[in-house]
């Protein structure tokens, strides 16, 4: 099958950790520890959408893997705040049938082609 979108989270999303992160690195070496740890996090989790699926895993040495056909998608949810929509970030979620997202894929990049590439496969 063919990927339409493949996307790991970004360390942008939350500037001011990132930037708070950069600061104990010159001050304490600190930060450096915590960037490894956030990048390793970010790393680990990825979305992925092909023609008829969208795959969501995560997990470093313990894998969770949640797949859901584009067919049974109803609602596709993109929260961005105004940060967010600066550095173009955002939360997807992604509801089939019920009140509660299937999917919450958080700190992606360019979440409304998440949006448009679903909605054009539906």
């Amino acid at each position: 099958m063919k990927e339409l979108y493949s996307a790991h989270p970004v360390m942008k999303d939350h500037p001011f950790g990132f930037l708070l992160a950069v600061i104990l690195i010159a001050a304490f070496g600190l930060g450096l520890i915590i960037l490894l740890i956030w990048h390793i996090n970010n790393k680990s989790t990825k979305l992925v959408i092909t023609e008829a699926d969208v795959l969501y895993e995560q997990g470093l040495l313990s894998k969770e893997r949640s797949e859901l056909s584009i067919k049974s998608i109803r609602t596709v949810r993109v929260k961005q705040s105004f940060l967010n929509r600066i550095f173009g970030t955002g939360t997807v979620e992604l509801y089939t049938a019920g009140d509660n997202p299937e999917i919450v894929a958080k700190g992606l990049p360019d979440p409304n082609t998440v949006r448009d590439i679903i909605k054009a496969n539906d």
